[in-house]
């Protein structure tokens, strides 16, 4: 065997250098993101504290602040039949590009057998990511900022206090938007709290 014929003495192409060379840079440029997360089902708590842990678990990922917990009616069903919510915001900086940090939302709620039948259906857990960066895509896939969070104040108000001075890219402050939409049926639980990971 001629040593060119031993894979593992190949040159490295240089396309592979310069990605590495890339990731390297990256990870002194973390990006910001905002992720949502909401829970009816089981020990609401226990899973959201989970989802956090997970999340901080997750190589090129760092947890920077965690929300207060809101109690909410579920969105777009008849009241009463089904529990309620609890919702917190995470913020979240981190080296994965948005399709990654998603794959990783889903592999959460999959891990707490989040079923996905029933639009608006009660769930274990919602990961939902509701900002990276000033990032404006229509991506059906991820569409960034969450189509719908500028006018959800179980998302807006938790968001508000972890960054009060936040925006939603192409919505404005989270501040005026939440002074839009107003607080009824959402409920900060000062008896409820979650922990930073360690």
């Amino acid at each position: 065997m001629t040593p060119n014929s031993d894979p593992t003495v190949q040159p490295v192409p240089a396309s592979v250098v310069h990605q590495v060379d890339a990731a390297d840079v990256t990870l002194h440029n973390p990006k910001r993101a905002v992720v949502a997360l909401g829970s009816n089902l089981g020990n609401r708590m226990e899973t959201l504290q989970g989802a956090i842990d997970a999340l901080e678990e997750t190589p090129g990922v760092r947890v920077k602040a965690v929300s207060p917990v809101y109690e909410t009616e579920p969105w777009g069903v008849e009241p009463g039949s089904q529990p309620s919510y609890l919702n917190a915001v995470v913020l979240l900086r981190t080296t994965l590009p948005p399709g990654s940090l998603l794959e990783r939302a889903h592999a959460i709620e999959e891990a707490y057998a989040r079923v996905r039948d029933e639009r608006w259906g009660p769930r274990t857990i919602d990961v939902d990511i509701v900002a990276y960066q000033d990032v404006v895509s229509d991506d059906p896939e991820l569409t960034l900022p969450h189509p719908r969070c500028h006018e959800r104040a179980f998302v807006l108000a938790p968001w508000h206090d972890v960054d009060p001075g936040a925006e939603v890219p192409g919505h404005g402050p989270v501040a005026d938007l939440l002074g839009a939409v107003g607080r009824e049926g959402v409920v900060r639980r000062e008896d409820l709290e979650l922990s930073l990971p360690e």
